[in-house]
């Protein structure tokens, strides 16, 4: 096998893996940026890393059900304690998400202090190890985003306050998985800045054309300067976000939002 055909075999599971993140971070990520709590997926996903954590460290295998039990409990349980925060305290539900992002993230690290590996274990749930996913695992992945994309597309209107944390926890949860906590607040929140300023369905298309373009810039950077594949795709995602706002305002003014909605809790 040349080198080139190693190098398209690990990229290209990869670059899917990606599109899977974004077919339902995209559309998401706009609803979260419209409801003012931008730092949610960054608290969920850390609360599912904890569930994560705490079934490694009863001895669960790493990629066993007992772990993606551990993790969606964990998210679950924190999107309904935050469905339950918006409604007591609305007014300052961005401060206790970032609150409850802390704990998460301090509760983890007291449980892998006495760990010798627990350092690699944290690094892989912050930064991901997108490059060695196997498009075998992608399969049952595509099949839960799928519905959770019919879900989104057909009956949003319907899902109320309590639906929409749940599906955004269960989402999240195989996301951080997948591809680290950097990753998914990257392709949650950084498509959805670069497409804010365009009108109506041509928004979600620019939030999928930004993110696109972020991941495949991100793993050929990665591939040809071997450097961190999750940290070159944040850094490519943010350079095809300036590259989108500088576009929104050559656009003609059809295609451009009138004016930012507020946001609504």
């Amino acid at each position: 096998m040349t080198d080139n055909a190693i190098e398209l075999s690990i990229l290209l599971p990869a670059f899917l893996a990606g599109l899977l993140v974004l077919a339902t971070h995209v559309p998401m990520g706009q609803q979260v940026l419209s409801r003012g709590i931008v730092f949610i997926d960054l608290a969920i996903a850390q609360v599912a890393g904890l569930g994560v954590t705490i079934a490694s460290s009863f001895g669960a295998e790493p990629q066993g059900w007992h772990v993606q039990v551990a993790a969606c409990v964990a998210a679950l349980v924190g999107a309904l304690a935050l469905t339950w925060t918006e409604k007591a305290w609305p007014a300052v539900q961005e401060a206790l998400i970032g609150v409850l992002f802390v704990l998460a993230a301090c509760v983890e690290l007291l449980l892998l202090a006495n760990n010798p590996h627990g350092g690699e274990h944290l690094k892989d749930l912050l930064v991901g190890q997108i490059l060695w996913v196997q498009v075998s695992t992608l399969i049952p992945i595509a099949i839960f985003y799928a519905v959770a994309l019919a879900v989104w597309f057909l009956a949003r209107q319907k899902l109320g306050q309590i639906g929409f944390y749940v599906l955004f926890a269960l989402v999240v949860t195989q996301s951080v998985q997948l591809v680290g906590v950097y990753l998914v607040f990257a392709s949650l929140i950084v498509p959805a800045l670069a497409s804010r300023r365009f009108a109506g369905k041509l928004r979600l298309w620019v939030g999928y054309g930004v993110g696109v373009v972020g991941y495949v810039a991100g793993l050929l950077v990665s591939s040809l300067f071997d450097l961190p594949t999750g940290a070159a795709i944040v850094v490519t995602l943010v350079a095809a976000f300036v590259l989108a706002v500088i576009g929104s305002l050559v656009v003609p003014s059809g295609w451009r939002a009138e004016a930012e909605a507020a946001p609504a809790h």
